[in-house]
């Protein structure tokens, strides 16, 4: 984590993780352009302009000092695009864990490779002592990325989802 509470990029082996900017706001609009991306959490697209507005309170950090943003931008490597984003909340030792991959780049493997990386980037943290991930019972899709990062449904519900969790490796 730098000094400012800001996240540290990481990197898959095809897919960059890049601290979010309100640079990326144009190139995110149309990344995240398609309604049906919407389907499991609601809400429509956003213009850039809107997007630009988000991604500045987004980087400005919580209000709440107790509480970090981290929220990363995947652009793909090969063609140097943006592809979709990951982000955290991390409060009291738990990191709340979320992905998005636009639909053009839907069906690769980028959803998994970016939270299977996020989870590793944020297990190497002495203050993460769980990563959490809320995934609607019927996102199959979600569900399997979640899997694939090492996170295991739980009995727990919040909203209609249900909350996936991994536990940091015990220190010996």
């Amino acid at each position: 984590m730098h000094a400012d509470g800001a996240p540290e990029p990481y990197s898959t082996p095809r897919l960059d993780a890049l601290p979010l900017d309100v640079a990326h706001a144009r190139e995110m609009a149309a990344v995240l352009s398609d309604p049906a991306l919407h389907t499991w959490t609601g809400g429509a697209p956003e213009d850039a302009v809107t997007l630009r507005a988000r991604y500045a309170r987004q980087s400005a950090g919580s209000p709440d000092p107790a509480e970090l943003w981290w929220n990363w931008v995947l652009r793909v490597r090969a063609d140097g695009c943006l592809a979709g984003y990951a982000q955290a909340t991390l409060r009291d030792g738990r990191a709340e864990v979320a992905w998005v991959i636009g639909t053009p780049w839907q069906g690769r493997g980028y959803a998994k490779e970016a939270a299977v990386g996020m989870v590793r980037h944020l297990l190497t943290r002495q203050t993460v002592r769980s990563v959490v991930a809320h995934i609607h019972p019927d996102h199959a899709a979600s569900a399997a990325v979640a899997a694939a990062a090492g996170l295991t449904a739980t009995d727990e519900w919040e909203d209609g989802e249900v909350r996936w969790r991994r536990d940091a490796p015990r220190a010996a």
